[in-house]
């Protein structure tokens, strides 16, 4: 029997936000490194975050992995951004030197 106290009904709130923010951002880095001929240096930073992107909606729907679910979630939206991120600091060290 299914108790219904374990399902958690907004377990799909922390992938949802971090996918909106996300994949906007890893489709237009992936078409911008694709342009260039490679993914370069970012690789690995741009799988780990379709991975862990997709991992944090695979997980099950109980209340107890609501906080790895949220980390996943979170950790692949950080690694959606850096290589953003790292552009925008790299532009405005260039700019001031």
């Amino acid at each position: 029997m299914i108790r219904t106290s374990a399902h958690h009904a907004t377990w799909w709130k922390a992938p949802l936000v971090a996918s909106l923010l996300g994949l906007p951002f890893l489709g237009l880095e992936c078409r911008w490194f694709a342009s260039h001929g490679e993914t370069g240096a970012f690789a690995g930073v741009l799988y780990w975050a379709c991975g862990l992107l997709a991992l944090a909606w695979l997980l099950p729907h109980r209340r107890s992995v609501r906080t790895p679910r949220m980390a996943l979630a979170g950790a692949g939206l950080g690694f959606a951004l850096l290589p953003a991120l790292w552009l925008m600091v790299a532009t405005a060290a260039t700019s001031t030197s």
